[in-house]
């Protein structure tokens, strides 16, 4: 998992350098799959669900939250926030993250939303230690989020990783400390703080996978595939 993890970070790195004003979002779908193929392995994501997923890559943009269908007609623009997620397959095990970056220059909102979203992130990787509960993660991210004035999804959540890339158990970006399932060195846990400015309300788009804001407000999405140890957290999902 810790190699998986690495191709995961590298094909974000890859596609983070492409968030440029005019590049279509098949192009960053396209960047991705070239870095996939060069170590031999594939995203979990194409062909995942009903209707299956088209592509390697989720791009989504403003308002959309997650899942967003890359497409060669949709091109960005400069200040935009896009948040892409990837998935890598490596020898029977996967690895999960998520980033939202911005496009040339970006706003004083947009950008306060993406340093939140992080840090809630790294707030909820901070409780991933043994003898915590999923709970007191769960507590950690909707906490700083919400002490910010932002709202974290209901609908979606973080999610155990591993052999499958949505395994047990669930971790919602909100909840009660102290609840939910034991932490215990070996668990791994894609954490993902999906965050949005106006409503913790979304809708599913007519393409039956791009999730918006109900009120068309901005949002933010970070991941990292989290192993808890006997020590520190240590998150997978890097170089």
């Amino acid at each position: 998992m810790r190699e998986a993890g690495r191709i995961n970070a590298t094909v974000h790195a890859a596609v983070r350098d492409l968030l440029q004003p005019g590049v279509s979002t098949a192009d960053l779908d396209a960047a991705a799959e070239d870095v996939l193929k060069k170590f031999g392995v594939v995203s979990p994501f194409k062909g995942y669900g009903h209707p299956p997923f088209p592509n390697s890559i989720t791009v989504s943009i403003n308002e959309e939250l997650v899942h967003g269908i890359p497409s060669k007609d949709r091109k960005l623009k400069e200040g935009d926030i896009v948040s892409i997620d990837c998935g890598t397959y490596y020898q029977g095990y996967v690895a999960d993250s998520a980033f939202t970056g911005g496009v040339g220059q970006i706003s004083e909102k947009a950008a306060k939303l993406l340093e939140v979203t992080e840090k809630s992130l790294y707030a909820g990787i901070e409780k991933m230690r043994p003898g915590n509960m999923t709970g007191d993660v769960s507590e950690a991210i909707q906490q700083y989020v919400e002490s910010h004035g932002y709202h974290v999804t209901r609908e979606y959540t973080g999610h155990g990783v591993g052999k499958q890339m949505h395994e047990g158990p669930q971790v919602p970006n909100y909840g009660k400390a102290g609840t939910g399932v034991l932490l215990q060195p070996g668990v791994v846990i894609a954490i993902e703080p999906m965050v949005l400015i106006g409503t913790h309300r979304t809708k599913v788009a007519k393409d039956n996978w791009t999730v918006v804001s109900a009120d068309g407000s901005l949002t933010a999405h970070f991941e990292h595939s989290i192993a808890v140890t006997e020590g520190e957290p240590l998150i997978l999902t890097v170089l």
